[in-house]
């Protein structure tokens, strides 16, 4: 048996921008505590069956593969939430689009809300949570995107909040919403960050969109007036150079109020418009 300062000291990986931070984070889930314990207790010894659990993480990690997958768990937002290989994972600059739909979002309105390509459902239930009376549809292509988003909703025991699939607005039928939002696929199919880091692992169904990143944004911007209500909203992330095209795309489809938000890194990140009439 060894102990818990030895793991940590011994166990640095060489292909992680937070080595440290993912050793401690992956033997805190092998002894399924928290990593405070880890600085609390450093002499315990980690029992066998803990420490074939800590190689085995580290050695997927070692590969490259996310630590939200190997873990199955993502915070996002005030949320902890479920991850797998079907969904990308949350990110924190996408906290920004929420924050973004939030400033747009009154607190004592009954509002219809749409999130697009919902994944985890991270959008959704931070803003189910954020806006209690509000009523929110998220919905995916994907099958086990799908039920993936409705267990983190039991598991959060939010009422105000409906999953469904749907290729898009194909299964909307005639519903309107007094605000749209989407995180939806933007990279473009040769760009090579594709090839590094947990992208590689990450779906590519929920990363790349036509050859310049916009096939699903121009989509969305095209079919998304058709489901809001006047003076409804749609917000978009999308990747850190596109927001000039995204604006073009929202002015030339008839959005007024167009306007470009930046991530926690300050890049343009998210982009979006008021659409004024039916």
């Amino acid at each position: 048996m060894t102990t818990i300062k030895h793991l940590l000291i011994n166990n640095l990986l060489t292909n992680s921008a937070t080595p440290r931070l993912d050793v401690e984070l992956l033997l805190a889930a092998a002894l399924a505590k928290p990593v405070s314990y880890l600085h609390t207790w450093p002499d315990e010894q980690v029992a066998s069956n803990s420490l074939n659990k800590f190689n085995d993480y580290l050695q997927r990690r070692q590969l490259g593969e996310p630590i939200a997958y190997i873990l199955g768990r993502q915070g996002f937002w005030s949320l902890e939430l479920q991850v797998n290989e079907h969904t990308l994972i949350p990110r924190p600059d996408t906290e920004t689009l929420v924050e973004v739909c939030l400033d747009h979002l009154a607190k004592d309105q009954q509002l219809a809300i749409l999130d697009l390509g919902t994944g985890t459902g991270a959008i959704a239930l931070a803003l189910a949570v954020e806006r209690p009376l509000a009523q929110l549809l998220g919905v995916d292509y994907i099958t086990a995107a799908v039920q993936l988003a409705e267990q983190n909703r039991q598991r959060l025991s939010l009422t105000n909040v409906v999953f469904k699939q749907s290729n898009w607005f194909t299964e909307l039928g005639h519903q309107r919403f007094d605000l749209i939002v989407s995180n939806p696929p933007y990279i473009a199919a040769d760009d090579p960050h594709l090839n590094s880091g947990d992208v590689r692992f990450e779906p590519a169904t929920a990363l790349i969109s036509g050859i310049a990143g916009l096939d699903d944004i121009k989509l969305i911007i095209q079919q998304a007036p058709g489901h809001l209500q006047t003076n409804g909203w749609l917000f978009l992330e999308h990747g850190y150079q596109q927001a000039p095209q995204v604006q073009h795309l929202l002015k030339i489809r008839g959005f007024k109020q167009i306007a470009t938000y930046h991530d926690l890194a300050g890049k343009e990140r998210v982009t979006g418009g008021q659409w004024l009439c039916n």
